[in-house]
């Protein structure tokens, strides 16, 4: 398999912060939260994720509707 320097290092900083709390999904996602406030209110730009999935182009669920 092909390794992956960027990759590498993503998850080298997701081990870290993991460990950092003890690999304790409430404590890991309270710190992303509140990572996620602090730079809203230093003015980051934030976008908020779609309410629902879109839906595919009517072309693409043509091309696949015949399989």
């Amino acid at each position: 398999m092909l390794n992956d320097e960027i990759v590498d290092e993503v998850r080298a900083v997701r081990e870290t912060h993991a460990a950092k709390f003890g690999y304790n999904l409430r404590a890991i996602y309270d710190d992303l939260k509140k990572s996620e406030a602090e730079h809203i209110a230093a003015g980051h730009p934030f976008i908020a994720p779609p309410s629902a999935p879109s839906e595919p182009a009517s072309a693409q669920r043509i091309r696949f509707a015949h399989r």
